[in-house]
Formats: structure tokens, C-alpha cells, sequence
């Protein structure tokens, strides 16, 4: 799966301020952007100007970015610019917004200013506030200032976890297991607060699927199946091999033809009864190919996956886990493990494709292998009575005992204060981890998703909102 972020350019203007100074810098910025790569839109081509400066163009513009289908907005203020004119264009899109203007130069020798882009900011954020769109801000740095970058980077990547959660389709495997209380949620919260939408399938139609792949898909079973071999020690027989890979053909097939872009599976016991196999390796073939699959009908889990994954931009595939037990000698270690979902590419060495240890029955399927460590984020996306939140910290990688199935020890800030904020709520004792640091991007994000709001473990909100200003 490939993530593309389309951003809308859309450089503005006020005509008592120079306008040359203006059409040079909107050159400079286009030409910038055209460097980092980025997928934009511009309105070189609504004047002469190609900018917003005139209300007789906003008309223009919306028709053009909304054509264009354009995830995000980013309005450079190339001199003191026309604030008005931004709102009309942003409220008319309802799209992730970005503001800032290069950073103003001294006065000239007579005293005279030629942008004013500060004062004009100052000026776009009060008229944004009027008409309720909600607005990033980039504080005012040069162009070739890293911070600009990464900063105009981050918020692409938010727009992104806003567009992947828009709307998004989640493949529920069968009904959750009866025991677990815990993965409970509210469909139709789900739907009006987050137009998150669910498509049930039973485990018969899951079996017919994988009887479907076996006859017309064969090639791309076989193909499965090498990769398995490739990637993991096998210890279990060959029709069990076979049948995950099927089982894995089907999924996705599912999940294709429902338009879902990730997937909750009933991994216990009822599948063991209908397919005669643990998901688990299939699982993680699917989070191999950037189809996030989480276990045990944990929907609120596949969100957190889904926006992770975005917020990461595939650099590095997240992992579903269970909190576990503490770290027999380190207060503040962890383990984090699940029956074998992991994508094998995480494993520090071929990881064992064999049965999972803590049934009383011989079904295969699970994987078992240690995760390289390093530096993490740790997310979980949960809610009860009509609050949602998403619970964010560090972690890094430690070592600990050997264990069974996917695992991997971590340390945190302080395990007791994250232990208290899981066990008080509203999260259970599912996460989603991903190497790297993905906490700006989704601090970012929540600005644009009404009903969610951010809890830290490790930080807080004004250290994030630092860290975005470049301090």
C-alpha cells in the first residue's frame, strides 16, 4: 500500500505591500517544494499572479483544488497577504491547513517594509478562528531553514492520518470472542464521530473465499508459500503451509473487494473449529504488505494501525501487541508480545512459523521471534461512554528473558504512571508500536479530528506544541 498526500499551494498577497517581492518568493517556495518532492497543486495558472489576492479568483481556486483532489491546503503568506480571502478558500474545503511566510527581512534604509508576512499571519489566524477551520501553523523561518522541511513534512504526514481515517473500512472476521468484554465498541459512534464504517463477514465466508483462492488463485498461493519459506523457519507440515497461505489469499481478497483498508480477525476459538488454524502468520504477511490485521476482533485496534501506519508513512511497519507483565529486574521495563502477528521483516533473526503456546491444542499458525529493538512510539486509539482519546509515549528496546511468540522488551519513562492511565482508561491492554517517533505527526492530526483528543504518557501537550513551534 502506498501513501500519497496531495497538498494544495495556494500563495497569497495584499496589494499595498510589494508585489514583486511577493512573486519572487512564491517562485522560490514552488521551486522548494518541487525539491522535497512534494505531490502539490499550484494556481499558477487561475492569473497572471498566481496568487490569492483578488475575491473575484476564490471561486476559481475551490474548483480548482477540489478537481484536483487535494488532501491538505498550504497557504504562504509571500507578503502581508489577504486573510479574508484564505478563510474563504479554507472553510470551502474542510481540509488540513497550513500558514506561514518567510521570515520578513530588516527595513529598508528609508524605514519603508516590503511584506509585513508576521503582521499578515497574525491577521489570517484571528479570520481562521472566525469561521472555525481548524489551522497549523508554521512559525516564520527561511527556506532553507531544516526546520521548514521537517515541518512542512510533519504536517503532510497529518494530513495523511486524517485522510486515512476519513472514511476509512475495516473488515470485522467474525464476531469478537465472547470472553473478551474489553474489544467491545460502539459501531455508531464509530460512524458519526470518525466515519469509521465496519463490514462484517462470518467465518463461513471466509472458508468458501479461501476454497475460491484455492481453484482460480493457485499461482498467487504459490507465491505466498515462497515467501513464507524465504522468511520464516518452518515447523509445521506442509498442508499447514498451504493452508495459511490460502487463508492469507482470502483475507485480502476480502478486504479488496470491501473496500477495507485494514482488518479485525476472530483469531480464537472459532476459527480453530471452522479453518483448523491459528491467523497469526497469515496476519502478518497481510502487515508485511502495509494491510494492517489485528487480532481478536480489536477494532479500535486496527484504527490505531491504520492512523500509525499513516503517520509513519511506511518508513517502518507497525506492530499490534499486548501489554504483558513487567521486566523481571528493570521498574521500568515491559513486554510487549502477541501470538505472532508481526511483519517477519522486524524479527532480528527468520522467525519460527509454528503453533502458539498458550492453547491446550496443536493448531498451527503463530510466529515466534524477537523484535529488533530501538527507539518507538507506542499509540492506542480507544473510547467509552461517547470519549475517545489516543494514548501516546516513547519506548525503547531492552533486553529480557526469551519468550514465546512475536515479542520484544521495552522500556518506558515511568511504567507506573503508564500502568495507571491503562488500567483507569479508557484503553485496554492492546497497543500498536512503530519504530521511530511518531507523536508530532499524530499531535498534528488530532487537530483535525473532531472528538479525539491526545493523552501522553511521557509528554504533554505544550511540550508537542513546542516541538512543532522548532524549539
Amino acid at each position: 500500500m502506498e501513501y500519497n498526500c496531495r497538498l494544495g499551494v495556494i500563495g497569497t498577497r495584499r496589494d499595498i505591500f510589494s508585489k514583486q517581492d511577493a512573486l519572487k518568493y512564491n517562485g522560490l517556495i514552488l521551486e522548494k517544494l518541487n525539491e522535497m518532492g512534494i505531490d502539490f497543486v499550484d494556481i499558477q495558472d487561475i492569473n497572471e499572479e498566481g496568487l490569492l489576492f483578488d475575491d473575484r479568483d476564490v471561486g476559481s481556486i475551490v474548483q480548482k483544488i477540489k478537481r484536483e483532489n487535494v488532501d491538505a491546503l498550504f497557504f504562504p503568506h509571500c507578503n502581508f497577504g489577504t486573510e479574508d480571502l484564505v478563510a474563504k478558500v479554507a472553510h470551502a474545503m474542510h481540509k488540513p491547513v497550513l500558514i506561514w511566510g518567510p521570515k520578513d527581512e530588516a527595513p529598508l534604509e528609508n524605514g519603508a517594509r516590503l511584506r509585513d508576512s508576521q503582521c499578515g499571519l497574525f491577521a489570517t489566524g484571528k479570520i481562521l478562528r472566525r469561521f472555525q477551520v481548524p489551522f497549523s501553523y508554521m512559525n516564520m523561518c527561511e527556506l532553507d531553514d531544516p526546520y521548514f522541511e521537517w515541518r512542512l513534512q510533519n504536517f503532510m504526514k497529518a494530513s495523511q492520518v486524517v485522510k486515512e481515517l476519513d472514511g476509512l473500512t475495516i473488515l470485522q472476521i467474525s464476531t469478537r470472542p465472547a470472553g473478551f468484554w474489553t474489544v467491545m465498541v460502539n459501531e455508531g459512534e464509530l460512524l458519526e464521530k470518525f466515519n469509521v464504517r465496519i463490514h462484517p463477514v462470518s467465518l463461513p465466508e471466509v472458508k468458501q473465499e479461501m476454497e475460491i483462492q484455492k481453484r482460480e488463485r493457485e499461482d498467487e498461493i504459490e507465491n505466498v508459500i515462497e515467501t513464507i519459506q524465504e522468511t520464516m523457519e518452518i515447523d509445521v507440515a506442509k498442508e499447514a503451509v498451504y493452508e495459511t497461505a490460502a487463508l492469507k489469499c482470502a483475507m485480502k481478497a476480502l478486504m479488496e473487494r470491501y473496500g477495507c483498508k485494514a482488518a479485525a480477525i476472530q483469531c480464537w476459538n472459532a476459527l480453530q473449529d471452522n479453518v483448523g488454524l491459528f491467523p497469526c502468520v497469515a496476519n502478518s504477511l497481510l502487515n508485511e504488505e502495509g494491510l494492517p490485521v489485528v487480532c481478536e476482533t480489536d477494532i479500535h485496534g486496527a484504527i490505531t494501525s491504520v492512523m500509525v501506519q499513516a503517520a509513519n508513512s511506511l518508513e517502518s511497519l507497525p506492530f499490534f501487541a499486548d501489554w504483558t507483565v513487567p521486566h523481571p529486574t528493570n521498574p521500568n521495563g515491559e513486554l510487549l508480545q502477541h501470538c505472532g502477528p508481526w511483519p517477519a521483516s522486524l524479527m532480528k533473526e527468520k522467525p519460527r512459523f509454528g503453533s502458539p503456546f498458550a492453547f491446550n491444542h496443536s493448531h498451527p499458525g503463530s510466529l515466534h521471534g524477537e523484535l529488533v529493538g530501538g527507539e518507538m512510539s507506542i499509540v492506542r486509539f480507544d473510547g467509552d461512554n461517547g470519549e475517545y482519546s489516543l494514548l501516546m509515549g516513547h519506548a525503547k528496546g531492552i533486553e529480557g528473558p526469551r519468550n514465546q511468540g512475536t515479542y520484544v522488551w521495552i522500556e518506558v519513562e515511568n511504567l507506573k504512571k503508564l500502568e495507571a492511565k491503562i488500567v483507569e482508561g479508557p484503553y485496554i491492554h492492546h497497543c500498536v508500536g512503530v519504530h521511530g517517533d511518531v507523536l508530532p505527526v499524530l499531535h498534528e492530526a488530532i487537530k483535525y479530528i473532531p472528538g479525539l483528543k491526545s493523552d501522553y504518557y511521557d509528554t504533554n501537550d505544550e511540550a508537542m506544541d513546542a516541538l512543532l513551534r522548532g524549539e
